[in-house]
């Protein structure tokens, strides 16, 4: 018995078991998502919203490869092969878009506030299974802060660093250690280009600096908290009540392996294919082939209800910008921004 006690350990502490996936928030948006050229960055966001809110609106609008909640329960949204709708407005080391080259992972919780354990343990097991998959060091494992920009407004007469504090604790030192994240972006490359500005001087210290609210949160030593979860298993072992929190896999669901090929295929399943009229345009030159019209820009003056009238947020409404075509249904109106295109037949 201490022998297989001593083997178990091994298989959980080694990360060798898959970790659950489940598939009951898997957007509806998959088939008209197309596959990702290359993955350089996990992004990891807070929701700023409850659970079940959360899960409907990404699951609805394909927000996210990824929700973890409160409670460690992993939601697929969007296949991880494909582009999630996530980051917005974003740059990258000179590289606009950072959807189209990048991960999403949403938080339940809020950027300011510590998350509890369990939930930090499936964000990490969740993270280093992505790393080993891309291969993505623990520097380009970043917050949405990291990478969102603001455009000129009248606070700020230049393109901008500082547009979202969200995700901004997975920046603090104390955090990524729980983690396993060794290192974090050492400075911001756009900023330094010139190609950006602070916007936000308290997040450019937080995501760069030495500020850090959460460490008070969590114990200075990671392997503490990593070390109670191996007693309370070999206190199960030995017949104790107390149990631990191990999750054994469930057939029920997807799993996320990088050590179990069959079932790491699971994560990008198979679409049903709908006919071609019923799939949304994925190009100018494709909305234009069926048959619509640009029927104006977002500006300052010019809202897309003005243009669209109560068609707005309609599925035969599509928004157009930096090569993405938005249909209406699926569009966050807070993520409307100057200078998309309003098609319409």
């Amino acid at each position: 018995m201490r022998v297989f006690a001593l083997l178990l350990l091994v298989s959980l502490t080694s990360g060798a078991f898959a970790l659950d996936v489940s598939n009951r928030y898997r957007s509806p948006r998959n088939p008209e998502r197309r596959v990702r050229k290359t993955t350089e960055l996990i992004v990891l966001h807070t929701t700023e919203a409850p659970m079940r809110s959360s899960l409907n609106k990404l699951c609805e609008r394909g927000e996210a490869h990824y929700c973890v909640t409160e409670a460690g329960t992993v939601y697929r949204i969007v296949d991880r092969d494909r582009v999630a709708f996530h980051a917005g407005r974003s740059m990258w080391n000179g590289k606009e878009d950072v959807d189209e080259f990048s991960i999403g992972i949403e938080c339940v919780g809020f950027h300011d506030k510590a998350m509890g354990m369990v939930q930090i343990r499936a964000i990490r097991d969740l993270v280093k299974e992505l790393q080993r998959m891309y291969r993505i060091p623990d520097e380009r494992v970043v917050c949405h802060s990291h990478v969102a920009y603001g455009a000129p407004n009248k606070w700020q007469k230049k393109n901008h660093r500082g547009r979202k504090r969200c995700g901004m604790l997975f920046a603090m030192p104390s955090v990524r250690a729980q983690l396993g994240l060794a290192k974090r972006p050492a400075s911001d490359a756009d900023v330094r280009a010139k190609r950006l500005v602070v916007g936000d001087d308290y997040l450019r210290r937080v995501l760069y600096g030495s500020v850090d609210t959460m460490k008070s949160s969590y114990p200075k030593n990671p392997s503490v908290a990593q070390g109670q979860e191996v007693g309370g298993l070999l206190a199960w072992l030995r017949g104790d009540p107390t149990k631990p929190n191990v999750k054994k896999p469930d057939a029920g669901k997807a799993q996320i392996s990088s050590k179990n090929p069959p079932e790491q295929k699971k994560l990008v399943p198979a679409p049903v294919s709908p006919a071609p009229s019923q799939v949304p345009p994925k190009s100018i030159a494709e909305l234009k082939s069926r048959g619509y019209a640009l029927k104006g820009s977002v500006t300052k003056g010019v809202t897309a209800s003005k243009i669209a009238g109560g068609r707005w947020n309609s599925k035969d409404t599509y928004y157009t910008i930096r090569n993405k075509v938005i249909p209406g249904d699926t569009i966050d109106p807070s993520r409307i921004e100057d200078g998309m295109g309003v098609w319409m037949k």
